[in-house]
């Protein structure tokens, strides 16, 4: 019912900066919080940044002050800001997506993914 694309991850040297992107779409009626997890070799997937419909924000305290979060409602869309970025950083970048959408059965909620990008911070 909701499908996240993702784009803007890549290859850069550490101190560098990349943007992430993603775009919803599909019958849902509401997106609730929209946000990035990441997921390093051999590690568990982590939060790194997540922002409400009103604004509110929710970052991971390893990204504080180099990242920052913003959405554009109008478009569904979710970008992740990445400054100053360290080795450290590389991974599997992943969109998620919360919210409601309507079925035969009801409103319902949906817990949507992309398919991740990878994000790859050279020394």
């Amino acid at each position: 019912q909701v499908q996240l694309v993702e784009s803007g991850g890549g290859l850069v040297q550490a101190g560098g900066s990349l943007r992430l992107s993603c775009a919803a779409s599909g019958s849902m009626l509401s997106i609730n919080v929209m946000g990035w997890y990441r997921q390093a070799p051999e590690k568990q997937r982590e939060l790194v940044a997540r922002i409400t419909s009103g604004g509110s924000t929710n970052v991971a305290d390893s990204v504080k002050g180099r990242f920052t979060i913003s959405r554009d409602n109008a478009k569904n869309t979710v970008y992740l800001q990445m400054n100053s970025l360290k080795p450290e950083d590389t991974a599997v970048y992943y969109c998620n997506a919360g919210g409601t959408y309507s079925s035969t059965g009801g409103v319902r909620l949906y817990d949507a993914w992309g398919q991740g990008t990878q994000v790859t911070v050279s020394s």
